[in-house]
């Protein structure tokens, strides 16, 4: 077992359900890192009915949890950061050996969680309604948040940690309980962060089922989660076709979600902008996490005018790239997360290449280490492909011309997802009708930046088929709570709205 993992608590064996205690007997899984293809640890997974008993501490620890008021909430919130900055490096090199994304954006990766657990104790103090004028004479009217319930994360590989933190730091705030259900691929960042979670809450002589967590294949376990009516927000991060399937089971019981789904994100290189900050925010964009983020850069719509210049010079920068072991200092894209990713990947270019498209540059497998690395790929494109519409969680890079900024605009919307977009330039009038009712279609718009890098103080999610979902920033915490409106009379009378008058019928 690794030094650094056993700091963190994990063992060559670890069970994989929580709910106040560890216990665990179905399907033992092992964990292999992409790195090298060899086993980290490995985890007992959870039985469906261990699934349902885990449901039901945390349902039952809700109820202590919502009286607590929300200032003394966040203080468990607070040591939770604390856990975090403790453990920020080792929690760093998990994510790393687990999911393969390099040891800098794993502590990028860290360092939001704590961000996220500042941003949620600043907001347990301002979970307020307005007030509202009534109409009627001595009358007052305002709206209030209570807790929701049970909040269950069901979260992806790529960020293994990060988007749990996101839901938990505000849920934990608005009075929620957290059932976490992580990705099968990355369940040691699942049992990491409970350990830490549960610290923080026995440390203020809370239930720890309040953070409880749930191992197991999403086949398996992940019906249970969503068609229970005791879970009362389900907010699930993947693919497109599982978000259908968790927004329908949910929505059938009028459970409240969140989706935050596919990305086929475009950023626009005008030749209006500064073409080393377009090189930079696309090369990050595409490469950024293998390209295996939902706001990565797969569609670069590039000025006619100067598209031969930025493809060479974007040529030029894939040459230089490191790839390796993603625990070097000096490496920039590490391994894919295993080999069906890799597999994938090679799917795609072959029909790429069936629809017309031309490899500029890389695409294809390496053997290094015995992991799952592969060489990013450049391809010419055009809008008409039918692969270009689609996802590919991998680092495969569109190029694209256009000739009119509404053209550019035109084509970066016309895709099934909605979630991140980018423009470059140094014109006012364009960079304005990027961001007007005409321009990007996505929940997220950026300028003279890359689609990716999202800070947690602005809300983050899409729309179309990534789901509509938000998560953090400004008002998500309402997503986390049910809204009350109350009528209070104290005139001494009774007095209807509208005018209405029954006085006379009495």
């Amino acid at each position: 077992m690794d030094k650094k993992l056993e700091l963190l608590g994990l063992k060559p064996v670890n069970q994989g359900g929580f709910d106040g205690e560890w216990f665990a007997s179905g399907a033992v899984q092992k964990v292999i890192s992409p790195i090298n293809g060899k086993e980290i640890a490995s985890v007992v997974n959870c039985t469906k009915q261990e699934s349902g008993r885990i449901i039901t501490k945390c349902h039952a620890a809700f109820d202590e949890w919502r009286t607590v008021p929300a200032p003394k909430r966040a203080e468990v919130v607070r040591s939770l950061g604390d856990e975090l900055r403790a453990h920020k490096d080792e929690l760093a090199y998990l994510v790393t050996v687990e999911m393969g994304k390099t040891l800098h954006e794993g502590l990028g990766e860290v360092q939001e969680m704590i961000d996220i657990c500042d941003f949620a104790m600043g907001l347990s103090r301002q979970l307020s309604g307005p007030g509202v004028q009534s109409e009627r004479r001595l009358h007052r009217i305002f709206e209030q948040w209570h807790p929701l319930g049970v909040v269950a994360a069901i979260t992806a590989f790529n960020f293994p940690t990060a988007v749990w933190s996101w839901n938990a730091a505000l849920a934990l705030a608005c009075g929620d309980s957290v059932l976490w259900k992580p990705s099968y691929k990355t369940p040691l960042c699942g049992i990491a962060c409970t350990m830490m979670a549960a610290r923080a809450l026995a440390k203020h002589g809370y239930d720890p089922a309040i953070c409880s967590l749930l191992i197991g294949k999403g086949s398996e376990v992940g019906d249970l989660i969503t068609t229970d009516p005791r879970v009362a927000l389900v907010s699930y991060t993947g693919s497109v076709s599982g978000g259908r399937r968790v927004g329908k089971l949910v929505q059938e019981r009028f459970g409240k979600h969140i989706l935050e789904l596919g990305g086929n994100n475009a950023l626009i290189v005008s030749d209006q902008g500064d073409l080393g900050m377009a090189l930079r925010a696309v090369f990050f964009g595409a490469l950024g996490t293998a390209g295996q983020r939902c706001t990565t850069t797969r569609r670069a719509i590039i000025s006619e005018k100067i598209y031969e210049q930025f493809k060479e010079k974007l040529i030029e920068s894939y040459r230089g790239v490191k790839i390796g072991d993603p625990r070097q200092e000096d490496t920039f894209m590490g391994p894919l997360v295993d080999a069906g990713a890799v597999d994938t990947m090679m799917q795609a270019i072959e029909e790429i290449k069936q629809q017309g498209g031309a490899v500029a540059y890389g695409g294809t497998k390496l053997d290094l280490e015995g992991g799952c690395y592969v060489t990013p790929c450049i391809v010419e494109a055009t809008p008409a492909m039918p692969i270009v519409k689609e996802e590919t969680f991998a680092p495969v890079l569109y190029l694209m011309k256009y000739s009119t900024l509404k053209e550019a605009i035109a084509i970066q919307n016309d895709v099934p997802q909605g979630l991140s977009s980018s423009i470059v330039s140094n014109n006012i009038l364009e960079t304005e009708l990027f961001l007007s009712t005409h321009g990007s279609d996505c929940g997220i718009a950026n300028v003279n930046t890359s689609t990716n890098g999202a800070e947690i103080g602005g809300a983050f999610g899409g729309e179309k088929e990534t789901g509509g979902g938000r998560e953090s920033g400004t008002d998500a915490w309402k997503g986390y709570m049910r809204r009350q409106t109350v009528t209070i009379n104290y005139s001494g009378a009774f007095e209807l709205a509208q005018g209405i008058e029954l006085e006379h019928l009495l």
